[in-house]
């Protein structure tokens, strides 16, 4: 059975809201289409699906387009308290190397999207992360900001005495790699095999100032509590994450039935419970994402295919029902 996605509280999202209100873009824009509301950020029982994250994080690509590497400048506000029992269980591990351990065996109740490796050779140690798993047009930046995050919390572990040596990534725009060393004081390398942050091998087993062996065992034992208690319970944001992940908005219900384990029809039945439907859950989707998409030079035809449509009239004729529009009126009203 595939394992449900984690929902995270809404102080989280209030982190990226705070951030994207530094540059202008208020939180009401931010949280478009989620239904959260401002409000519900200051809740501590408030939480959100990863869909609704998505939703966030699309909305705030879209209102700030033109920002060089936005996504690690946003990894970098997360400090080891954003995350209350995974970060505390983080901190008070004995060293570096065990603090990253710790760090991806708990890693779905992170902000993280990417997934992590460690790299331990005789010179170095490090992570590397993975971002395959991640819907295309997000995957650039939530790798910037998994990474930027990442670093912002090697740094805070190390108390600033650990320095980073070296940032590897393998596809980075030149104005990303000047924003990047203005925010880190190190100069990312491009064109690698890997996206990587690398250490010194031998500060990986210095003893962390912060090590606290008996709370880590009672941080450990809550963290395995809220994996439990974090899991989604609606099929409904499963789905949808499912549509956003790899998979895309080519998928057909067979496939995300087959995906979930269930028949066609049990998912049908099942979404029908929820009040909803799969048609209408891939509709909204692909509205959502082609709007995002016309802010770009991406063709129409290559728009088409990417969104699951055979030919750019049926496109077309799905982006008229959405906006009243043709794509390339939307386009031009909204370049201006």
């Amino acid at each position: 059975m595939r394992e449900s996605p984690l929902m995270h509280p809404a102080t989280i999202a209030q982190v990226m809201v705070n951030f994207a209100s530094r540059f202008g873009l208020d939180g009401q824009g931010c949280l478009l289409g989620t239904g959260v509301e401002l409000e519900d950020l200051t809740r501590s029982d408030t939480w959100l699906q990863r869909s609704q994250e998505m939703r966030l994080l699309e909305n705030m690509i879209m209102g700030l387009p033109d920002l060089p590497a936005l996504g690690f400048e946003l990894g970098m506000q997360y400090n080891v308290s954003t995350f209350g029992i995974w970060g505390f269980a983080i901190r008070t591990s004995p060293t570096l190397a065990a603090a990253v351990e710790t760090a991806l065996r708990y890693l779905p109740l992170s902000t993280a999207y990417c997934r992590f490796s460690v790299i331990n050779t005789e010179s170095s140690f490090g992570i590397a992360a993975h971002p395959d798993d991640i819907a295309q047009h997000l995957r650039h930046f939530l790798l910037e900001r998994d990474m930027g995050t990442a670093f912002s919390l090697l740094r805070e572990l190390g108390l600033n005495g650990v320095p980073v040596q070296r940032l590897e990534f393998q596809h980075l725009p030149d104005s990303h790699v000047q924003r990047i060393e203005e925010l880190t004081g190190i100069r990312p390398h491009t064109g690698c095999s890997r996206n990587a942050i690398l250490l010194d091998r031998r500060h990986a087993e210095l003893q962390l100032p912060t090590c606290d062996l008996h709370l880590l065992r009672v941080f450990e034992e809550q963290c395995t509590r809220q994996l439990r208690q974090r899991q989604v319970e609606g099929l409904t944001g499963q789905v949808r994450q499912i549509l956003l992940g790899s998979m895309g908005l080519v998928s057909t219900l067979e496939d995300v039935a087959h995906s979930l384990s269930l028949s066609p029809r049990s998912l049908r039945r099942r979404l029908a419970e929820e009040g909803t439907n799969y048609s209408d859950l891939l509709d909204a989707e692909r509205k959502q994402l082609a709007a995002q998409l016309l802010s770009t030079q991406m063709k129409l035809d290559e728009m088409a295919l990417h969104l699951g449509y055979g030919d750019t009239a049926s496109f077309t004729r799905a982006f008229r029902r959405w906006y009243q529009c043709s794509p390339g009126e939307y386009r031009r009203l909204n370049s201006r």
